[in-house]
């Protein structure tokens, strides 16, 4: 008796874990750490990550500095692994902290978008009728306007606004820096509010099809509330593809910082990013003295990043496709 137990004890636990690790989460795990682009973007972009926002505290205090004459336009070497330049400035500390800076901004355009995407995508897709045709005809003039046009009136209107509001917070009236972060949040804004329209296009989709289901007739005859069949049944089924929208929306929002940063709009000095270091870097090049040091990080940064954000991006899309047969 006790061997036939004992035996049955061990057939019920093999039993658990198989469907463990038949589960959908434990199979996409699976399959993404098969995918040896998607693991080593995860590697470096965690390095990136790492590096840059580690250094936080050395960077925001020393990315100014400015050294003597001598130091101008330094090549990389030991004392300057970076290099510097024009005005003498090290360009590893200016290097992390414009990292830090374009990681943040897309990281937390990522989450508004985010945020408002599956909100709205969650509300048309369920509700239908009116509100869907509103908030539909809603993105869609969003994304008619011109993006640098809409980025240019928001700094004119918002950055007064912010930067009173950052003074009266602060107590200090009078500092630079805080026009510079009412920048940063206005940027933030600018970027944010047409990130989330294809986010909520995707979970809208999403939900006209689950909303049709039988387990979404079943709760409605339950007696289930609205807001419980959203929260509770239809949002856990679309976590796959906000998770893999999320990830392909930071590199566009990174990319979409240094375009502005790069044409004037974004970063101002003194603060530092990879787009304006990347504006920097081109206007000081010249037939005479090719100072490539200038330009070779910030647009080795972007890339790498963006890069392994896209690899990760599509490891997560093909780890959670439920028809994947591998």
């Amino acid at each position: 008796m006790r061997r036939m137990s004992a035996l049955s004890t061990i057939s019920e636990t093999l039993v658990l874990e198989s469907a463990a690790l038949r589960s959908p989460w434990a199979m996409a795990r699976r399959r993404f750490r098969r995918n040896i682009f998607a693991v080593a973007g995860m590697v470096v972009l965690a390095l990136v990550l790492g590096a840059c926002f580690s250094s936080l505290p050395w960077t925001l205090n020393n990315y100014n500095d400015q050294h003597d004459l001598l130091h101008v336009f330094e090549e990389p070497s030991w004392q300057f692994v970076f290099g510097t330049d024009s005005l003498s400035r090290d360009i590893l500390t200016r290097f992390l902290l414009g990292g830090t800076i374009s990681l943040a901004i897309g990281l937390a355009a990522a989450l508004i978008s985010v945020v408002i995407g599956t909100s709205v995508g969650l509300l048309s897709g369920y509700v239908g009728g009116r509100v869907d045709a509103f908030l539909m005809r809603l993105v869609d003039i969003l994304y008619g306007l011109p993006y640098i046009l809409l980025v240019i009136l928001m700094r004119v209107v918002l950055v007064p606004i912010f930067t009173k509001f950052l003074q009266q917070l602060t107590n200090n009236p009078e500092s630079s820096a805080v026009a510079a972060w009412a920048n940063i949040l206005v940027l933030l804004v600018g970027i944010a509010s047409v990130s989330w329209l294809t986010m909520a296009r995707v979970v809208r989709g999403q939900v006209l099809s689950l909303r049709e289901q039988p387990f979404i007739e079943a709760c409605r005859a339950l007696g289930y509330t609205n807001p419980r069949i959203l929260l509770q049944h239809i949002l856990p089924n679309l976590v796959g593809p906000i998770l893999v929208y999320a990830t392909l929306t930071v590199p566009q929002a990174i990319l979409s910082e240094s375009f502005l940063s790069f044409l004037g709009l974004g970063i101002q000095a003194p603060l530092p990013s990879w787009g304006n270091m990347a504006s920097e870097g081109i206007d000081a090049l010249n037939p005479v003295q090719v100072r490539w040091w200038l330009i070779l990080w910030p647009c080795l940064g972007l890339s790498v990043t963006l890069l392994c954000l896209n690899f990760v991006g599509d490891g997560l899309r093909d780890a959670l496709d439920p028809k994947s047969s591998r």
